[in-house]
């Protein structure tokens, strides 16, 4: 081995991305630019290629597109220092259906019920490939496998992230993947024996090629002859492991071609390198400790090649649970996108990729609230501690659209107070009266901000949380006793003397009890003046956010 090849096998992808330190002792703030160091290391011909892929199995969650997110700082890095990058994502299409989803995704990235759709679509099919299989939902695309690939394209292209899908089911028809399966079971022995060490169900009759019946369209496992010069195989359909118990085939002998079947994943995946040039490739930790070093012997054993730069991510949980395809425990990009801006999202996936995260949606607001601060870091209106900073000034261009100054962040909670308000000029006024909008405040930044209120409003209704109340532009009717009136009466006088929320939420009680009035009655009232309803959110707290001359003549029922 030489000694670049020695240099190159001790890349560990855990390590890759994870130092912020190059080999000249030079500190990165931000971890794509270290992963781009080790790609240009290997003086990789351009266009430098950046690969994720995944198969078409359930939903098109979020949890699936942060390979192609991940790949998109260090392309984007790459193209910053003066390389043609070509970004592309594999659906791993000619896969078997093995098992019925419980959920999946509508062509608006909405997630439904496995009975809301043609189920039979999916139920007939187990065990054939995706792009064989209908689309349940009916809805214009030729496959399950193409419903589920617009979905990430769509995903990609509402971030702005230029990737190319690839279907590897088209890789096998063109004829791209013919001379890497032909490598494979000309050397059968040497493929055997290297994927022996790492399976135990590989013996002598082992052949890592899956023949797809002519028959009844079912893959198989059961080849009986290799003619490599011809580039066909003899089989026989006896079935294959599918939704957890053995579906028996349709018993058919036939001949399959190379490119009327597929590899096994552990060597169709470092068979994609080759055929696609792959330079880099991120992947989560489940493949780190399988797949990735059977790829890496059968890439340099098998085929010849090396390896792209890997690099491994950590996963994130959602609301403190692990996602979950089978269980409908995910979100997708799109309906994340509903509740917040893009670069909110980016910059969730551009923080450490080797740390675990919550994608909380219940408390989207403590996200938010930190981006505008790595936001407020990139201008100099924030004092951070010294490694944030250098991370913001270094990563923020690469998770906005366009770096603009004169921005307005409306705060992700008032901004949902300000949901509560139908009447746009309304919320203008509320958004002046806190100090959010001046008379220098140009017209497009007040539409930006605006466009985070709808998405709070949203946040609001989804959570079904203390802001999922709409305040009235106008004073409602009611119906008040005395007592309640002079009550309502010393609460707007405290409230014009300039106390917070959290002292209004107290004040409302003391005021209650000093005029006799059941609290539970008293907070009805405030609730018939603000909402035209009995009950609402934290009403002590809510009037903290409101303008205080608003509060106030509300209060004492006037205008």
């Amino acid at each position: 081995m030489s000694a670049d090849r020695e240099t190159e096998a001790a890349i560990d992808p855990h390590a890759v991305g994870s130092r912020g330190v190059d080999d000249g002792g030079e500190h990165h703030a931000f971890w794509a630019d270290e992963v781009a160091d080790e790609v240009e290391a290997r003086d990789p011909d351009e266009p430098i290629v950046i690969k994720g892929g995944v198969s078409p199995s359930g939903i098109a969650h979020i949890g699936n597109f942060n390979e192609i997110i991940r790949g998109y700082f260090v392309a984007e890095v790459l193209r910053e220092r003066g390389h043609e990058v070509r970004q592309v994502f594999t659906s791993d299409d000619r896969d078997a259906l093995r098992k019925l989803p419980r959920k999946l995704a509508d062509t608006d990235g909405d997630i439904v019920d496995l009975g809301d759709v043609n189920a039979g679509a999916l139920g007939e099919n187990l065990g054939k490939p995706y792009t064989d299989i209908p689309d349940p939902f009916e809805d214009g695309h030729d496959s399950y496998a193409a419903h589920f690939a617009a979905l990430l394209a769509a995903d990609a292209e509402a971030l702005g992230i230029p990737v190319e899908m690839v279907s590897n089911t088209e890789l096998y028809a063109d004829g791209t993947f013919d001379d890497v399966v032909e490598r494979v079971l000309r050397d059968a022995d040497a493929a055997r024996e290297t994927l022996g060490r790492y399976q135990d169900k590989v013996d002598e009759d082992y052949v890592p090629f899956m023949p797809q019946c002519s028959e009844c369209g079912m893959l198989t496992q059961d080849v009986t002859d290799v003619d490599v010069d011809a580039r066909e195989v003899r089989y026989r359909c006896s079935g294959i492991e599918a939704g957890g118990r053995f579906m028996e085939g349709c018993g058919h002998e036939g001949t399959a071609s190379f490119r009327e079947g597929k590899l096994p994943w552990r060597f169709e995946w470092p068979a994609q390198w080759e055929v696609l040039g792959v330079d880099f490739e991120p992947f989560g930790k489940d493949h780190a400790e399988g797949s990735w070093p059977s790829g890496v012997d059968i890439a340099r054993e098998v085929l010849g090649n090396e390896p792209p730069v890997p690099m491994v991510y950590e996963w994130f949980t959602l609301d403190g649970e692990s996602l979950s395809s089978s269980e409908g425990h995910v979100v997708t990009v799109q309906e994340v996108l509903e509740l917040i801006e893009p670069e909110v999202l980016r910059y969730f996936f551009a923080r450490n990729p080797k740390k675990a995260k919550d994608l909380s949606i219940e408390r989207l607001d403590q996200l938010v609230n930190e981006f505008d601060r790595f936001e407020r870091a990139y201008f100099g209106d924030e004092d951070p501690d010294d490694r944030f900073a250098a991370f913001a000034e270094r990563a923020y261009p690469f998770v906005v659209d366009e770096v603009r100054e004169g921005r307005v962040r409306l705060p992700y909670t008032f901004a949902a107070v300000l949901g509560m308000v139908d009447d746009r000029e309304f919320r203008i006024q509320l958004a002046r009266d806190e100090g959010h909008f001046t008379d220098d405040t140009p017209e497009w930044a007040i539409e930006d901000a605006l466009e985070r209120v709808e998405r709070a409003r949203r946040w609001a209704e989804r959570c079904d949380n203390e802001y999922n109340y709409r305040l009235q532009s106008e004073l409602p009717g009611h119906d008040f006793d005395a007592d309640v009136e002079a009550a309502l009466d010393e609460l707007a006088d405290f409230v014009a003397a300039g106390h917070d929320g959290e002292a209004i939420q107290g004040e409302i009680y003391e005021v209650a009890r000093r005029h006799d009035v059941e609290v539970g009655d008293f907070f009805a009232a405030g609730y018939r003046l603000f909402f035209d309803e009995t009950q609402g959110p934290r009403l002590g707290e809510f009037l903290g956010e409101l303008e205080r001359e608003f509060v106030v003549t509300r209060l004492r029922r006037e205008g």
